[in-house]
């Protein structure tokens, strides 16, 4: 059995079994230390059958307390974007590719602010939106963001400047959301 200083959740990610196994297991993993600080796992919610998988880079806040991936306002701008562009999100599979959250306090007992993960804390999430990937099989998948780019296409993908950055943290948040709303009508193209 892998420890945390191996880096790598494939140990934990049952072979078998579909998303409430994979899910069930993603509960108990430890393969990194970002689980220690985190309230709980966030695994991916959706259907099996979804058509499209969007993916995310991590939990924040509202989602770590909730155990629901997009919840928070980044969930509730991505239902606006999923609306505008006409893609049904019960065709949609939501996930992210960290599953616990990372993050600083602004001050003792104050707010928890989202810090990136390292290349290292994405890398050992990687059999996890793997699994996810072999178990929903969707026509289009969505990456939001640099992060999930990386964990999915590996270290070498490359955004661009805004829209490798989430739509909530851009400097300028409108040209970043007509990004992310232009991505999800291909999307919708390749479903209609």
């Amino acid at each position: 059995m892998a420890t945390e200083d191996d880096y790598t959740a494939q140990p934990f990610v049952p072979d078998r079994g579909g998303l409430p196994a994979l899910r069930a297991a993603a509960a108990e993993c430890r393969g990194c230390p970002l689980h220690r600080a985190a309230t709980q796992t966030v695994f991916g919610a959706g259907k099996a059958s979804a058509r499209v998988m969007l993916v995310g880079e991590q939990p924040g806040d509202q989602e770590d307390r909730q155990g629901k991936p997009f919840v928070g306002p980044a969930g509730h701008l991505l239902d606006r974007a999923l609306a505008e562009a006409g893609l049904d999100p019960a065709d949609a599979y939501v996930t992210n590719a960290v599953k616990h959250f990372k993050f600083t306090r602004a001050e003792p007992r104050k707010r928890r602010i989202h810090k990136a993960p390292t290349l290292r804390e994405t890398a050992a999430c990687g059999p996890w939106p793997a699994a996810e990937l072999d178990r929903v099989e969707p026509e289009p998948i969505v990456v939001l963001g640099a992060t999930a780019g990386k964990a999915l296409l590996g270290s070498s993908f490359r955004a661009t400047q805004v829209r490798g950055t989430a739509v909530l943290r851009a400097e300028d948040r409108e040209a970043a959301y007509r990004g992310l709303l232009s991505d999800l009508k291909v999307a919708a193209r390749a479903l209609a």
